[in-house]
């Protein structure tokens, strides 16, 4: 209030509160120690730009919003690219293996972003299909009710298209590029000089070789939050970590650009060790065995 008064002792007071408050008492040991006990209570600090909230309760909130929409994009886009880069293999020279492989080529150069302005503007402003932006109706109370899912899928259509079409045609083209090279190998031949149906081969030998490279990219995909979705997150104002990281560096808050580095960093780090556990029951040239005395 303008022309207050605080007493000496007040001003002090609230100075060593604000101090503990973000971990700036003690030496620069105490505080890295400090820092460490903190952490793993789960305590990120307050938002500076959203005090006194604490960073994670912002994460919290948006972290479903980003995991719902690349977790579901990056698993249709992978099943869709990893069988038809699989199946085009064998039929190299049919017609819609041509024109997907043309499709892919084009689209995989361009920008996520980019993508999802040119959806933006033909589906949500010049045809008026979907809504141009937000993660559901305005007025709609969040439940699981038909009325907030179904407004919810509206809103995440051109978000998620945007990432499905180019990602698609990524994996598409890495599945192509290894069966391609893998059909030429020993086992594959002998599995054709022994007349086996091309079903089995693709599916038991080709694919199935293949298979561990493509999973440790979907891993590295699903554990990068930031992998195309910043930006697109951005463009469609969609409430998921990639808005909430660019409006914390637009803020300076320190403390929550922090934790949502901190948060990609543990998600790739869980992702590739889900991936490195799942390999030896897909391949089982992969085998981790003990150490030796």
């Amino acid at each position: 209030m303008a022309g207050s008064y605080l007493p000496p002792e007040s001003v002090e007071k609230l100075r060593d509160e604000l101090l503990k408050l973000y971990g700036l008492e003690g030496s620069m040991f105490q505080q890295y120690i400090t820092y460490w006990q903190e952490l793993l209570k789960g305590n990120l600090g307050p938002s500076f730009a959203s005090f006194p909230t604490p960073v994670i309760t912002l994460i919290y909130r948006s972290l479903p919003w980003t995991a719902g929409l690349l977790v579901l994009t990056a698993m249709i886009a992978w099943v869709i690219g990893t069988i038809l880069g699989g199946i085009a293999t064998y039929r190299s020279k049919s017609l819609w293996v041509k024109i997907f492989e043309m499709l892919s080529n084009a689209v995989r150069p361009i920008p996520y972003y980019i993508f999802a302005l040119a959806l933006l503007i033909v589906f949500a402003y010049i045809l008026r299909w979907f809504p141009a932006g937000g993660a559901f109706q305005i007025g709609i109370e969040p439940s699981y009710s038909w009325v907030f899912l179904k407004s919810v899928a509206k809103h995440g259509f051109l978000p998620a298209l945007s990432l499905i079409i180019i990602g698609m045609g990524a994996w598409f083209l890495n599945m192509r590029n290894l069966t391609s090279n893998i059909i030429h190998e020993d086992f594959v031949v002998f599995a054709k000089q022994m007349k086996l149906k091309d079903q089995m081969i693709l599916r038991n030998y080709v694919m199935k070789t293949a298979m561990p490279a493509q999973l440790t990219g979907l891993a590295l995909q699903l554990g990068t939050v930031f992998s195309g979705t910043i930006i697109t997150e951005i463009v469609f104002n969609y409430p998921g970590l990639g808005t909430l990281a660019f409006t914390a560096i637009m803020q300076s808050d320190y403390n929550l650009v922090m934790g949502i580095t901190l948060c990609s960093i543990v998600s790739v780090a869980l992702a590739t060790l889900f991936v490195d556990l799942l390999l030896p029951f897909i391949d089982p040239r992969i085998q981790y065995t003990g150490g030796t005395s």
